[in-house]
C-alpha cells in the first residue's frame, strides 16, 4: 500500500460485509501499525419510529452494538491487534461514518462493507456506503462479500 494509514476506521453494524470489513481493518492495522477505531452507530433517525419509548429503545440498541463491539475488539486483539478503540455513537450512520468521527479522530483510512443491514431502503435514500465515499476526507476501502 503506497500510503502509510496511522487511523484506521471500521464501520461495523453486524452484516456481512461489515466483518469482513472488520478482517480487512485489522489485517491492515497490524501491517501499518495503525491504531484501529471500530464504530457502531445508532441510527437515531430509525429507531425514533419505534413505538416504544424512545429512550428504552435507544438505551437497548445502543447496549446491543456494545456487546457486539466487545466481540470485534476480542477478535482484533486475538489477532494481534494492540491498539483497538470502540465507539458507539448515536446520530445518522452516514455522516458519523463519512465524516464527524473521521475529522474528530484524524482517521486517515475508511473501511466499510458495501452493504450493511439497511438493503431495502438504500434503493430508496442511496445507500450509506455509497454517501461514505463521496463525503469522506480521507481514503475510503469498499469490502464486498
Amino acid at each position: 500500500m503506497l500510503n502509510n494509514y496511522k487511523s484506521i476506521l471500521v464501520a461495523v453494524d453486524g452484516s456481512k460485509n461489515a466483518e469482513l470489513a472488520l478482517k480487512h481493518g485489522v489485517a491492515i492495522a497490524k501491517e501499518k501499525n495503525a491504531t484501529l477505531y471500530l464504530l457502531s452507530v445508532v441510527d437515531e433517525n430509525a429507531i425514533s419510529h419505534s413505538s416504544y419509548a424512545f429512550t428504552k429503545v435507544l438505551a437497548e440498541e445502543k447496549e446491543a452494538l456494545e456487546k457486539e463491539l466487545l466481540k470485534n475488539i476480542y477478535y482484533a486483539t486475538e489477532e494481534g491487534l494492540n491498539d483497538v478503540k470502540p465507539i458507539v455513537e448515536i446520530g445518522n450512520p452516514k455522516e458519523m461514518i463519512a465524516t464527524i468521527v473521521p475529522e474528530n479522530q484524524a482517521i486517515d483510512l475508511i473501511i466499510v462493507g458495501a452493504t450493511g443491514k439497511g438493503k431495502i431502503q438504500s434503493s430508496q435514500l442511496g445507500t450509506t456506503t455509497s454517501y461514505v465515499v463521496q463525503s469522506a476526507p480521507c481514503n475510503v476501502l469498499v469490502v464486498k462479500e
